[in-house]
């Protein structure tokens, strides 16, 4: 009853506002009106020749007086019913007027000497003696009502448009947030309480922990007593830590759809402008909205574009993020302590956040949002796979081994293109293959068809791949192939796909394998053509990251040490957390890492030879190999058995 009589009081105030339109608009009526006034109330005007009047009207005996006007004009009126001799229609320049009213019984003309023109009236009205000239002043010439108008005119549409201007720049035209007296408003995104979300919890897939997290929050907001009758505080806000793409937004949409309270979204970078206090000021006004909206939910996305810590690097330090990040740790948890507020903020950067924004009290819960496995994969893709036509052999746990490290992102950008690739083919249905071809433009981009391919240069790329294959295929701790191929895609000519065993921690020999492996097809390139290309490059640029993070983060090098750098390393500061000696003996120990590896990957593929050839000459013939033509092609893998018989035990 409350709410409704609440709405009623804004809907009455609002009717009760005036509304400065209709003056715009009357303003605009106002001056046409004018126009098409003073061209009326010119219609009588008519003009004679100096010589005419003398020597053609003055003889008439029609006139019935003259005014001389300003010393400048002559007026000269007519006796009744004189104006309709046709001599008048042929010597009077009568303006043509289509709100003319009638004709005219006046006309004037223009003098250069009054006492010129006494004298020379004086010698011909000898025919009306009974004829005087009579002075006029300037009131008595013209329409005087046409004069004010004119003189009032340019100051109407002066004062008109200035209030236009002024009602602009205070925000009461276009809008909130867009004008410049209105420049310290919040830019927020309310979602009022009832309103309908498109997105809900049922959206949400592959994030049950984070998903339990956020629904705990909800129902804090629609069952407080519950979690207060036992002297428990609600927690006053929740941050989403995740990578790019793993639904720390989407959350926040359901959250909004299902919390039936109100809901304000707005995004870090809203806050700051390049006028010098306004992110303050928009903190300071978007939680005196949410104060008269309590309970309600505050969410701030990429909110380290304004929460990043304070004094790190004085070089890049910024006064006006620094002050709006203080205004916003005051609001949330300052000396006045809000209730009923609960702050909800996501990023991907929660390294370089403040530490008193991350403190309890503040944000009481960090929720991580981490890369779906390969369940939440396949609950994903049952989501995306809803609205298309797919064939029956679609499999979603097949499609989510297919996709290791995807996130929901990428999945959904996977759906979608193979939609699209399967109405390029004129499909009734999406198959198998067009997701195939999906996953295949995600990983490795567009199918370059027409690229033009040496021989030559397909023969180099082919014993490429079939070196990479070659190595993963018989070491121990690398991942299982799934397909290769030397179809160029994107900037590579070829490429050779694997499925990561997703393992949250790696041991020193799956790292040097994976190095080896990478360095296959610089090895195998060296082994048959003795020289090596520039295809290699994405390969060292993996192993030489690989090589540095175990010598400087991991603690994997025998000379380094069990020291990390990593922290230090991204403080931001110009200076190394370590000395020269140090930087040295990395580098020495990050070259013997690689040197090392690429010989073994040298010894393992001669070894190989038969198969590697065997390989190479395949995918020259058909152009993609998959797990199951190399078997047929070199064998079994000998180490699938070993993973399988451990994963039963």
């Amino acid at each position: 009853m409350q709410e409704q009589e609440k709405k009623q009081n804004n809907d009455n105030g609002d009717k009760s506002k005036f509304n400065f339109n209709w003056v715009y608009a009357l303003l605009a009526v106002l001056i046409l009106g004018l126009f098409v006034f003073n061209t009326f109330i010119g219609t009588n005007d008519a003009e004679i020749s100096y010589d005419d009047f003398f020597s053609k009207v003055l003889p008439t005996n029609d006139v019935d007086k003259i005014v001389i006007v300003n010393k400048s004009y002559v007026d000269v009126f007519l006796k009744k019913d004189a104006i309709k001799k046709p001599l008048y229609k042929d010597v009077l320049k009568i303006k043509e007027n289509p709100y003319a009213m009638g004709e005219s019984s006046s006309f004037s003309f223009k003098i250069n000497s009054v006492d010129a023109f006494i004298n020379k009236f004086d010698a011909v009205k000898t025919q009306t003696p009974q004829l005087s000239v009579q002075s006029a002043t300037p009131e008595m010439r013209g329409n005087i009502l046409k004069d004010i108008i004119m003189f009032l005119l340019p100051i109407a549409v002066i004062i008109g448009i200035w209030i236009f201007m002024m009602r602009r720049m205070s925000g009461g035209v276009g809008g909130p947030g867009g004008q410049i007296f209105n420049i310290g408003k919040s830019k927020a995104t309310l979602v009022e309480k009832g309103q309908q979300v498109s997105t809900t919890f049922a959206d949400v897939a592959g994030l049950d922990e984070a998903k339990g997290e956020i629904m705990e929050i909800v129902d804090f907001l629609k069952n407080p007593k519950k979690y207060t009758r036992l002297g428990g505080k609600i927690p006053k806000g929740a941050l989403l830590i995740g990578p790019p793409g793993t639904g720390k937004t989407l959350i926040a949409k359901a959250m909004a759809g299902e919390a039936q309270v109100p809901f304000f979204s707005i995004s870090g970078s809203d806050f700051v402008e390049m006028f010098v206090g306004v992110g303050a000021s928009r903190v300071r006004d978007l939680f005196k909205q949410a104060r008269e909206k309590a309970p309600c939910i505050i969410f701030i996305d990429e909110i380290d574009a304004i929460g990043r810590a304070r004094g790190k690097n004085m070089m890049q330090s910024n006064d006006e993020r620094e002050s709006t990040l203080n205004q916003l740790l005051v609001e949330m948890d300052g000396f006045g302590g809000e209730k009923g507020l609960i702050m909800l903020a996501a990023t991907n950067r929660p390294d370089v956040l403040d530490a008193a924004l991350l403190r309890p009290g503040r944000f009481d819960r960090q929720i991580n949002i981490d890369r779906p496995d390969l369940k939440g994969r396949e609950q994903i893709f049952k989501v995306h796979l809803k609205p298309i036509k797919t064939a029956v052999e679609i499999d979603a746990h097949k499609l989510s081994t297919q996709t290791p490290g995807f996130v929901g992102a990428d999945i959904a950008n996977i759906c979608n293109e193979a939609a699209l690739i399967a109405a390029r083919k004129n499909r009734d249905e999406v198959t198998m293959e067009d997701f195939n071809d999906a996953i295949d433009r995600v990983i490795g981009g567009l199918e370059k068809k027409n690229k033009i391919i040496t021989p030559d240069e397909k023969e180099l790329i082919a014993y490429h791949e079939a070196g990479h294959a070659i190595c993963g295929w018989f070491l121990k701790n690398c991942d299982p192939l799934v397909k290769v191929t030397v179809i160029p895609r994107g900037n590579a000519g070829g490429y050779a796909q694997y499925l990561p065993n997703e393992r949250m921690v790696k041991r020193t020999e799956e790292l040097l394998d994976t190095i080896c492996m990478s360095l296959g097809g610089r090895a195998a390139e060296h082994i048959v053509f003795d020289k090596i290309s520039t295809g290699a490059s994405s390969d060292l640029d993996q192993v030489t990251r690989i090589a540095f993070s175990m010598s400087t983060i991991w603690g994997m090098s025998d000379k380094v040490g069990q020291v990390s750098y990593y922290n230090m390393m991204n403080e931001g500061g110009f200076q190394k957390p370590f000395s020269e000696e140090t930087a040295k003996l990395i580098d020495q120990e990050v070259r013997e890492i690689a040197d090392r590896q690429y010989k073994r990957a040298i010894e393992l593929l001669t070894s190989k030879r038969v198969e590697l050839d065997k390989l190479a000459k395949t995918l020259l013939e058909k152009e993609v190999v998959f797990k199951d033509d190399l078997e047929a092609i070199i064998g079994p893998r000998p180490f699938d058995k070993v993973k399988t018989d451990e994963v039963e035990a």
